[in-house]
């Protein structure tokens, strides 16, 4: 057996090698480069967009002949692993038999999937150690991958996706992001059936932008429509427009494109990171929440000015609201609590705070309760969604910066 003391050297020579190969190739070059540190049969498990499976990255697809597996999130050792971003060992089957280990794999806080690998060593410490390194690593080497590669978009789905789906995940921000004392995360039902939601984020010095949008419509059409709102609320942004002027070249793209025919609601809004000053504005949309302490809620007002592309005229508010230290912002579209089971009954927006509260005071990431918190207004809905439905949720940590991962 080799020593894991070899472990840096495999990851150096793993990296090397990993810079011209394909997904189709990743599967041997790691199991290859990672027995030379004392870790055997080792596979990377992805995620499917609605995080319910995990399956295994074997280049070759899901078939017998590809000899992938599919393991459930929900009451799995692999599932707990990514569940609670750590380390899970199986107890050896018999006395001298290698352990198996499962360990999330994780950029940040953006949860990729899992690594499973065999190990020899006693030194139980020593290979959690070597495991975490090693799942680090394949985390950027699939991350480098995925975005051109058609056998890991094929990997993540589990049912076909529609036009306006694959135009919403192309776009879209990754759903999972920490730095500067923030963590951010964002989801959207139906993963594969998506219409005309759309949510966006990104950091520009000490700013974080934040917007969520909602579409008329559930068709091709308003997933070109949210696509064109958010590709112009980006351009306008990034030319040093304020929120106002963001959302009226918004509306101006939009009106431009199909007259008064088709409209976007939206919130735009911006987190001062160093001193938790949220400035934002209300384009016909829901309010956003902010759960203060873990025990109650705080609702912003402002004035909506009227959706993006209706040509209203009406005035647009800018409004302001002070974050507290560990407050969490919920920006989210209509589907979430309009949602409604076979007895007409709503998801409301009582049972969607509560729900966050809840799960998230148990100690469960802000991305997991994410993942449970879609599950539960899918299961209220009988698995089928009427409408999108798409949430944004933004935690300020104000000098934190050491508990954004866990």
């Amino acid at each position: 057996m080799e020593n894991t003391g070899d472990t840096g050297r495999m990851l150096r020579h793993l990296l090397q090698a990993a810079h011209t190969v394909t997904l189709e190739q990743l599967p041997g070059l790691i199991a290859g480069h990672a027995d030379s540190a004392g870790l055997y049969d080792v596979a990377v498990f992805a995620v499917d967009l609605r995080e319910t499976v995990l399956r295994q990255i074997t280049g070759r697809g899901l078939d017998a002949a590809a000899g992938g597996e599919e393991v459930r999130i929900d009451g799995t050792l692999p599932g707990r692993a990514y569940q609670r971003v750590t380390v899970v060992a199986e107890a050896p089957r018999e006395a001298g038999a290698r352990r198996r280990w499962w360990v999330p794999v994780t950029d940040g806080v953006e949860r990729i999937g899992v690594l499973r690998a065999d190990s020899e060593n006693a030194d139980e410490a020593a290979v959690r150690q070597d495991l975490r390194d090693l799942a680090s690593l394949v985390a950027l080497v699939v991350l480098s991958k995925r975005s051109c590669s058609d056998s890991f978009a094929r990997l993540v789905r589990t049912e076909p996706m529609n036009v306006a789906a694959e135009m919403q995940w192309k776009l879209m921000p990754p759903t999972a992001f920490a730095g500067q004392d923030v963590t951010v995360g964002g989801v959207s039902e139906p993963a594969c059936e998506m219409g005309g939601d759309a949510f966006d984020y990104a950091v520009s010095g000490n700013v974080l932008h934040l917007s969520v949008f909602d579409a008329m419509g559930h068709d091709t059409t308003a997933g070109i429509t949210a696509n064109v709102a958010v590709s112009a609320c980006r351009n306008a942004r990034r030319q040093g427009a304020s929120l106002a002027e963001t959302s009226r070249a918004v509306e101006s793209v939009l009106v431009a494109h199909f007259g008064t025919s088709r409209y976007v609601t939206g919130i735009l809004a911006d987190l001062d990171l160093d001193t938790g000053r949220l400035t934002w504005i209300n384009r016909g949309h829901p309010l956003p929440l902010v759960i203060r302490d873990n025990r109650w809620t705080v609702e912003p007002t402002c004035p909506p000015a009227g959706p993006m592309g209706t040509c209203l005229g009406l005035p647009i508010v800018v409004c302001r609201q002070q974050l507290e230290p560990g407050d969490r912002l919920l920006m989210y579209t209509d589907g979430i609590v309009e949602a409604r089971n076979f007895e007409g009954q709503r998801f409301g927006r009582e049972r969607f705070v509560d729900f966050v509260v809840r799960h998230h005071s148990g100690r469960q990431t802000l991305h997991e309760t994410l993942r449970r918190l879609m599950h539960a207004v899918l299961d209220h809905h009988s698995g089928r969604l009427e409408d999108d439905a798409t949430v944004l949720l933004t935690e300020w940590r104000a000098g934190h910066q050491d508990r954004l991962t866990p």
